[in-house]
């Protein structure tokens, strides 16, 4: 399996991708697949402080339910309101139409100390 280049990646399977200081988190689609038909995500509001390493809010599925974490800090901007009504959106297209959240990182730099694609492919076993 692949995942996009553009990204930096937990191992508990959130990407980031960054635009400067925003920053945009949501799942991997390795995640979305080992969760199947995701019914449910609660998310922080806008304006919400989240630290790096930090759960930030939960997903459920028909299987299971896990916390979703930001590898950085910074302050929530914007959320996908989409996924309130919808969140097996997330299960389709889980690098852009599904994106959890959207932050102003305190330190923008951050970022590039995620994983690479590559590391966090090896660090998955995918």
């Amino acid at each position: 399996m692949s995942v996009p280049t553009d990204r930096r990646y937990l191992q508990t399977h959130e990407w980031h991708k960054a635009e400067g200081d925003s920053v945009t988190i949501g799942i991997t689609r390795i995640a979305a697949d080992e969760l199947t038909d995701i019914t449910f995500v609660d998310l922080p509001k806008v304006g919400k402080s989240v630290a790096a390493n930090a759960a930030f809010g939960e997903i459920e599925s028909v299987k299971a339910t896990s916390d979703l974490f930001s590898g950085i800090a910074g302050t929530v901007t914007a959320v996908n309101e989409s996924l309130t009504s919808e969140p097996g959106l997330v299960n389709r297209d889980p690098y852009e139409a599904g994106w959890m959240i959207k932050l102003k990182a305190t330190n923008a730099s951050d970022v590039n100390k995620l994983l690479s694609s590559d590391e966090y492919l090896a660090k998955t076993g995918h």
